[in-house]
């Protein structure tokens, strides 16, 4: 599928997930921006993009800052155009069981994936509508959308809430031919997983070989990891697949880890 002529905002991309989801869209003909709270990161990522041929700028963004998030959008439609897609992806990952998860942490992680999708959503629809010309709306859930895991309680709370974001959204959304959807990844190998090996091998007290063996990659069906290219590859689709038809939908893409 072809993005020619399209401007996507990715959240969280001047690194990992996003930064591959951002590679993609631009190699398939959209202008990206590049929205991260790094903003060196950002614009590091939106030369690289630049320098192949691609239209690409690098803004900093924390999605928590309501403020923050509407100038940033504006910015990249007063830059670029318009905005046609938004991939709500920034994250961050907090490891701890529910009965010593401290609340400042819980707060944070849930600001960041929960109320982070919600603003990013609230001032790309406003351009959306009022362009009318449609567009797509992407969250990056995980298999914890659906499934739940130890130590993972805000974690497995926002993912699963980004469903219900997602269900509203395309309800809303229909009439003005925006469509939201919710990608789904198994494990993938970023800073964010690497960071939890050792985190979960001491909660748990086992071998980080183990925690890859036993608990990440468990259920699927070849014990390999997601990679970002099979979400980068997930996301392109639901970028370009334009009609009401696919919508308030999500993606599991976890090699067998979770099966619908």
């Amino acid at each position: 599928m072809r993005l020619d002529g399209k401007v996507a905002i990715v959240t969280g991309a001047a690194s990992g997930i996003g930064k591959r989801i951002a590679e993609v869209y631009a190699a398939n003909g959209a202008a990206v921006a590049i929205a991260d709270l790094n903003l060196d990161g950002a614009q590091a990522t939106a030369k690289e993009l630049a320098d192949k041929g691609a239209k690409a700028v690098g803004i900093a963004m924390d999605v928590t800052d309501e403020v923050a998030v509407d100038a940033g959008v504006d910015a990249v439609v007063k830059e670029l155009g318009a905005v046609d897609i938004l991939v709500s992806n920034a994250g961050i990952q907090i490891v701890n069981p529910v009965d010593t998860f401290a609340y400042a942490d819980w707060k944070k992680l849930m600001a960041i994936h929960v109320d982070g999708a919600f603003l990013t959503t609230r001032a790309c629809l406003r351009h959306m509508y009022a362009r009318g010309k449609g567009g797509a709306i992407i969250y990056m859930g995980s298999v914890h959308s659906k499934e739940a895991s130890k130590l993972k309680a805000p974690y497995v709370t926002a993912k699963h809430g980004l469903i219900g974001l997602a269900k509203v959204v395309a309800k809303e959304g229909a009439e003005h031919g925006v469509r939201a959807n919710v990608i789904c990844p198994g494990f993938v190998r970023t800073p964010l997983v690497e960071r939890q090996i050792p985190e979960q091998a001491k909660e748990f007290g086992i071998s980080e070989d183990d925690v890859v063996k036993k608990i990440m990659l468990k259920d699927t069906v070849d014990g390999e990891f997601t990679t970002v290219d099979d979400v980068a590859a997930c996301a392109l689709f639901f970028a370009g697949f334009e009609t009401n038809a696919l919508t308030g939908q999500s993606i599991v893409v976890s090699h067998g880890w979770c099966m619908q």
